[in-house]
């Protein structure tokens, strides 16, 4: 799979972009704020309907605009799809595929896939579990469908089941619509629970080689997924918590407080691993995305690297760049020379700048340094 070219219309700081780019490496570079993030934010967005800076749309809105307009060409082979999203404060998003609405988000997965590193996930490790969850829902909704469809209604249904606690903690009336919500939480639950299981066996089997070679065979990763609560027990969990719920307002039994474990031979990382070693297993997590995507989907997917070449040493960096390949990659990066020293090829280079993204010919001399 491969991206030809964005439009952008009122998006972030873009008042209108429009940029095509090579199936190779494209690189942006730019002094901070400038507005490199954000194109890789829009490619993203247009290939997940998401952010992975913000839920609310109206943030990646221009200011003063109420409206910003997405496109982007992406192509598999001689077949090409054009996806349109319509971003509009206060309302759901308009999407389109091939100028036919889409009713739903569900409906672009299998199109593509998108991994982004950014300097952020190098602290997935040791950081809270909100961070680990999403990785698994950003991952599975990229490539399973059922997930995405179980995972959509499993929020809708955790949301009610909460408003409804907050009114029983005062009026005990409506309790038995309680059972309601309970029977559709296992239900939808469950299927989260038995997608992440088989989702973590196969991360395991990939990343495990993965940072064998990374550390020089020093190290052995191993990934556990830290189940809330069983599938099978999840039913009769959720009616042994219902008092504890109502007296906090809130559902503590459920996959969205489930949690990933990473370690390495038997030491947990997140608590007793160095910040090297975490950022090793960090690492490690995004090259096993690449094979998952390749092993399941079987296809490659769009590699996007927001400025994180620069928090990585030269080993880490080196491994980072081999596992790119055929890979078409979008970079941000302040400057290029990190680039050029590791004699690393580059395809297509662009100078953000302002708001305004310069195209530089392909011939132009790299820096001397």
């Amino acid at each position: 799979m491969k991206i030809d070219s964005l439009k952008l219309q009122n998006f972030r700081n873009y008042e209108e972009l429009s940029l095509e780019f090579s199936p190779g490496t494209n690189l942006f570079y730019g002094e901070n704020a400038q507005g490199k993030t954000n194109i890789l934010e829009a490619v993203y967005v247009c290939g997940t309907t998401k952010s992975h800076r913000t839920s609310k749309d109206r943030e990646m809105i221009r200011f003063g605009e109420n409206e910003s307009h997405l496109q982007m060409i992406m192509r598999k082979g001689d077949v090409s799809w054009r996806i349109d999203l319509l971003l509009r404060a206060g309302r759901a998003k308009g999407i389109a595929v091939n100028m036919v609405p889409v009713r739903r988000a569900a409906e672009l997965i299998g199109l593509g896939h998108f991994i982004l590193f950014s300097p952020e996930d190098l602290s997935i490790i040791k950081d809270g579990p909100a961070g680990r969850r999403r990785f698994l829902d950003m991952e599975l909704c990229q490539l399973d469908k059922v997930y995405v469809s179980a995972l959509t209604s499993y929020n809708k249904v955790l949301e009610q089941r909460g408003k409804l606690l907050k009114t029983l903690s005062t009026d005990r009336r409506d309790m038995e619509t309680l059972d309601v919500w309970d029977e559709q939480l296992v239900r939808y639950g469950s299927m989260i629970i038995r997608i992440r299981e088989s989702f973590v066996q196969m991360l395991n089997e990939i990343i495990r080689p993965i940072h064998e070679k990374l550390s020089g065979g020093r190290e052995h990763l191993s990934v556990r997924y830290e189940k809330n609560v069983e599938a099978d027990a999840y039913a009769s969990a959720l009616e042994d918590g219902r008092q504890r719920d109502l007296y906090l307002c809130s559902t503590m039994t459920g996959p969205h407080r489930d949690d990933l474990v990473f370690s390495s031979d038997g030491v947990d990382l997140r608590h007793y691993g160095s910040q090297g070693q975490q950022r090793s297993a960090a690492l490690s997590l995004k090259l096993a995305e690449i094979e998952l995507v390749k092993k399941k989907a079987g296809d490659s997917p769009v590699l996007l690297l927001d400025d994180v070449l620069s928090e990585l040493d030269a080993g880490r960096q080196q491994a980072l760049l081999e596992s790119i390949g055929d890979i078409q990659t979008f970079i941000t990066c302040t400057g290029i020379e990190e680039y050029v020293r590791s004699g690393f090829h580059i395809d297509k280079r662009f100078h953000v700048q302002g708001g305004h993204v310069q195209p530089e010919p392909s011939n132009i001399p790299d820096p001397v340094l």
